[in-house]
């Protein structure tokens, strides 16, 4: 009955602070979209001599018509270590050389996405988000558990299917906090425990056992880090869910047009700022009535090989554009939309059939200050992947000296 009347200058004010939060500096994603066995040499790849932003879509991206001015084709990049024709994304964001160890036929190093996890990551619920398929044997990506690898050069686990990936971002834990918390609790008891054991080890052991140990305790430490980082977010309610949960089953072509939409609803509530997907391609082939293998289509020959393969790179294009589509409408407090605010990188290790050099490699979204709209072909034809990952990575701000085999920036993809 006596409280105070509505005055405008309070109107103005509360428009005020609402205007400052819409021009908060949104926050950077980066997704990494990863295939194997390549793709049609003869229609994927522009013309080398159409370069700049005039150049004629190939086939095999002509779905991707309509987002011309908004991603760039880039030629002359591979990764200089790579000399397996079936890994096709192993290696793809590392740049290692797998036989840099004595002694060892296989080492790895960390990947990029987990360099800009390291700097995006620490005030999402997850500092990454790994996406892969059930399909691993047939789709050509070699070893592996996503397309992810940490900074001791292990692999990362990947969610696999659709309705796994969607519970981990946004179905309520069916246990009570107080089990939660005494869950945790158990989880650093035992590792208490275990490490006192290593300890009371350590002065006995020989230099080759030491190093294993010293590799065992980087484990403990990076467990430590999840267990810290889920007791930040115990008592945080996980978001809603912005579309339904997916059906079971799905695959090949529905379940990577599920995967896409599954990456723009975690950007969209913030879950995560960093997402990897090692795509299926042996069920995207099944899914589109091709009766050859994926391993034969990548071999293909004229006659109705080369046309499997086409009609894999134009499905692909497909869901790439509609994924690009996706971005593009989902809209920032600001205004702006995710993919102002995004980069995205679709590619893969090997070319087409077993040749490993000019990697295929698509950038697309705003959010790393590259150029697009463009093909650019590089003066230096075997220029480092990594290069491109340094450039990306200080666009995002994780600001690296270097990546894998990098030897500088490519100044041809930086936006003046």
């Amino acid at each position: 009955m006596i409280a105070l009347p509505a005055f405008e200058s309070f109107g103005s004010l509360r428009r005020l602070a609402s205007a400052a939060d819409n021009f908060t500096p949104r926050p950077k994603r980066v997704v990494f979209l990863g295939f194997g066995y390549g793709v049609t040499n003869e229609t994927w790849f522009p013309d080398v001599k159409q370069t700049g932003s005039s150049y004629t879509l190939p086939e095999g991206l002509r779905p991707l018509e309509r987002h011309k001015s908004d991603f760039s084709i880039i030629q002359g990049m591979s990764n200089q270590y790579n000399n397996e024709a079936h890994w096709g994304s192993t290696f793809w964001l590392t740049g290692a050389n797998r036989y840099s160890q004595p002694g060892q036929s296989f080492h790895n190093s960390i990947s990029a996405d987990q360099v800009a996890a390291a700097n995006l990551g620490t005030d999402t619920r997850f500092s990454s988000i790994q996406l892969g398929s059930e399909d691993v044997i047939t789709s050509g990506h070699g070893p592996g558990l996503s397309l992810a690898w940490d900074a001791r050069g292990k692999p990362i686990s990947g969610l696999d299917n659709p309705v796994t990936a969607f519970h981990r971002m946004f179905s309520a834990d069916s246990l009570s906090l107080e089990e939660r918390q005494a869950k945790l609790l158990q989880h650093r008891s035992v590792l208490d425990a275990v490490l006192s054991d290593a300890r009371r080890v350590e002065r006995r052991l020989n230099r080759t056992d030491a190093d294993k140990l010293d590799e065992y305790f980087q484990s403990i430490r990076d467990i430590e880090v999840r267990l810290s980082k889920d007791e930040q977010w115990l008592t945080v309610p996980k978001p809603g869910a912005p579309l339904p949960a997916p059906n079971d089953g799905l695959a090949g072509r529905d379940e990577i047009r599920m995967m896409y939409e599954l990456i723009v609803a975690a950007f969209k509530t913030d879950s995560t700022r960093v997402i990897t997907y090692r795509q299926p391609v042996g069920t995207l082939l099944k899914s589109l009535s091709i009766k050859f293998a994926p391993h034969d289509v990548s071999h293909y020959t004229p006659g109705e090989r080369t046309m499997a393969s086409q009609q894999r790179d134009i499905a692909q294009s497909e869901l790439l554009s509609g994924l690009i589509d996706q971005l593009k409408a989902t809209k920032e407090p600001d205004g702006s939309s995710l993919f102002d605010h995004t980069i995205l990188v679709y590619g893969s290790n090997i070319r087409t059939i077993h040749y490993l050099d000019n990697c295929p490699t698509l950038i697309a979204g705003r959010g790393a200050g590259l150029k697009l709209g463009e093909h650019i072909v590089l003066k230096e034809k075997h220029t480092p992947l990594c290069n491109l990952w340094l450039t990306l990575l200080n666009g995002v701000g994780a600001n690296v000296k270097s990546h894998g085999d990098s030897t500088g920036v490519v100044s041809d993809v930086q936006s003046a």
